[in-house]
């Protein structure tokens, strides 16, 4: 069975244009979609996304929707935790497709670490 980790180095995720996710207020409260939209940065990414490295700046104090957690998901997503690896594999792999493509160095090395 798959289990998901994340990969050094991608930051696909931290990503987070609006208009990408055109979801979020299915799933987050008020105050965390305002926390979300505080973090935008003009060009869509996280302002705490560090691009030269390609890490968040704020990795243990990352907000709560940040974290791939089995009660984050289960509360935000209605994702048990038995499926928590399968669909936060299936979210990165969009990601970092969107972000990066299928043929990127990011795409292999997480494919690897999944597997």
């Amino acid at each position: 069975m798959a289990k998901w980790q994340c990969i050094k180095n991608c930051g696909a995720c931290c990503y987070l244009q609006p208009g990408e996710r055109p979801y979020l207020q299915e799933f987050l409260t008020p105050q965390q979609l305002q926390l979300y939209y505080s973090l935008v940065g003009s060009d869509g990414w996280c302002i705490h996304f560090d691009h030269p490295t390609r890490t968040c700046k704020i990795y243990n104090d990352r907000p709560y929707f940040c974290r791939v957690e089995p009660e984050v998901f289960l509360e935000l997503y209605g994702v048990p935790p038995s499926e928590l690896d399968e669909f936060a594999i299936e979210c990165c792999y969009e990601h970092i497709i969107d972000m990066y493509g299928e043929n990127s160095s990011e795409y292999q090395r997480f494919h690897q670490a999944t597997q």
